[in-house]
């Protein structure tokens, strides 16, 4: 089999998983906005430092946990309670982003806060363990996917490089939209409450009617 196989499909399915607009990407494009492009990318490298190793643990795990409904349904619920407070904390509970030039100043000065930022918001979001527990079930149904070290460790680094560019381009884009800063600075709450509360109502669905 060919050695780089992991590798491409890590990176082709974190691809799919990533660039539907997310928490993820929407903080980060809001880091950069507020905080400059270096300390997003610091965002950018904690999320995607956490996506290895949810990816590893999905793998390691993804015959045992599609094996047993219950551990999955699990998953849900404890994904739906975390996304409802997300959703109640963004809409509701934090604040518009202040204008004060020394305000922003002092919320610059640490880099390692938004690694560790990046970090946590990452391990909150616990949608990519199943989602790649269900790529690597299903691509080993093809033998497209083997259940070896190189393979499991080479596909999760593939993922973590994926987020880590989508990230990148969100940041990108948003930066060189100058036009549109100034109403995404101000609404961007708003659009991560609606992304995390869309997010908690299709996974209230699937616990209901499972």
């Amino acid at each position: 089999m060919n050695p780089t196989l992991p590798l491409l499909l890590g990176i082709s399915t974190a691809v799919i998983g990533t660039l539907p607009p997310g928490l993820l990407n929407m903080t980060a494009a809001k880091v950069s906005m507020r905080d400059g492009r270096n300390r997003a990318l610091w965002f950018a490298f904690g999320a995607s430092v956490i996506v290895f190793f949810q990816t590893l643990l999905a793998v390691l795990f993804a015959r045992f946990i599609d094996r047993r409904a219950d551990i999955s349904a699990v998953l849900q619920e404890i994904g739906f309670v975390i996304f409802s407070l997300l959703t109640i904390y963004f809409l509701w509970v934090a604040k518009k982003p202040k204008t004060n030039k020394k305000k922003e100043e002092v919320k610059m000065r640490s880099k390692t806060s938004r690694f560790f930022m990046g970090m946590l918001l990452s391990s909150l979001n616990l949608f990519p363990v199943p989602y790649y527990v269900f790529v690597s079930v299903t691509l080993g149904s093809y033998d497209y996917f083997i259940f070896d070290s190189y393979f499991i460790y080479t596909f999760s680094f593939g993922t973590a490089i994926a987020a880590f560019l989508v990230f990148f381009g969100y940041i990108s884009f948003f930066k060189g939209k100058q036009n549109n800063a100034s109403f995404l600075s101000k609404n961007i709450n708003h659009i991560i409450g609606s992304i995390t509360g869309i997010v908690a109502l299709i996974t209230l669905f699937k616990i209901v009617f499972r």
